[in-house]
């Protein structure tokens, strides 16, 4: 199925934002930030095939950030890698968890522990490397969760091994659990961070589809042995203007009100 990423993104956005209203789950500010990220990604960039999931020359997707699962949800429903999300998210017994779950079809791992899934992600990258495999794997990291330090030793073990078939995105919405991420530990400045780790670093406003786009093209091109990683400045709650930069919406679901009120920014009504 091809969409523009401006389409797929309002798509993402109204998604999210339904089944965080039908079935009372959390964490909708960080699916609203992510979504043009997943839609350029998705809607341009990723080599998948929605009715081969586990195609094997397929670009692997780790979704570090699975608390946010109804974006990632959203975006491979609109790819057609499934149908009837509505009917079956934080259902007793459903493979659609409130964490992002490898048993849905386009899922490549269970994520919501934090900090998992790049280790992961490096060690695809490797076998990749020594089977001469030409997919590239992209990683999808909250900001909160670069507090974690298994992410600062795979940041430190990446480039040592020459991966530079590995990009890392960071959704940087500068919000994470309990207050900003400047209040409760700052990560600034975090692309020189990654340059002092010998990382391509590449800053981007995360809503920019153009900037993503050519910020992911000059990743996927990269063969010097230098892995990307893309800090995608990103607004929590993009989108709907009375959540977009308040930490209730890390929990909050929105009630009928609050629904239709944002439904109809988004439609632009």
């Amino acid at each position: 199925m091809s969409m523009r990423p401006i389409d797929l993104s309002l798509r993402i956005r109204k998604k999210a934002l339904q089944l965080c209203h039908e079935k009372g789950a959390s964490h909708l500010g960080g699916a609203l930030s992510v979504a043009d990220v997943l839609a350029v990604l998705y809607g341009e960039v990723a080599n998948v095939n929605p009715k081969n999931p586990s195609d094997a020359s397929r670009d692997r997707i780790f979704f570090s950030k699975g608390h946010a699962c109804s974006a990632m949800y959203a975006v491979l429903q609109e790819l057609g890698f499934y149908s009837g999300v509505e009917d079956k998210f934080a259902q007793n017994g459903s493979i659609f968890t409130s964490h992002v779950s490898h048993m849905v079809p386009g899922i490549e791992l269970s994520t919501g522990s934090l900090g998992h899934a790049l280790p992961i992600a490096a060690g695809t990258a490797l076998a990749a490397k020594r089977k001469g495999e030409r997919w590239k794997i992209y990683t999808i990291l909250s900001d909160g969760e670069l507090d974690e330090g298994s992410n600062w030793e795979t940041i430190l073990f990446a480039p040592h091994h020459a991966l530079d078939n590995l990009v890392v995105i960071v959704d940087f919405n500068k919000i994470q659990s309990f207050g900003t991420v400047a209040e409760v530990l700052a990560l600034e400045p975090l692309a020189k961070k990654f340059e002092a780790f010998r990382w391509r670093a590449i800053e981007i406003d995360g809503h920019d589809h153009a900037a993503i786009s050519a910020a992911l093209a000059r990743a996927a091109s990269a063969s010097d042995g230098i892995p990307t990683a893309i800090v995608a400045h990103t607004i929590k709650g993009k989108g709907v203007s009375f959540m977009e930069n308040k930490l209730a919406w890390h929990y909050k679901s929105p009630n009928a009100d609050e629904y239709r009120a944002a439904l109809a920014e988004l439609e632009g009504v």
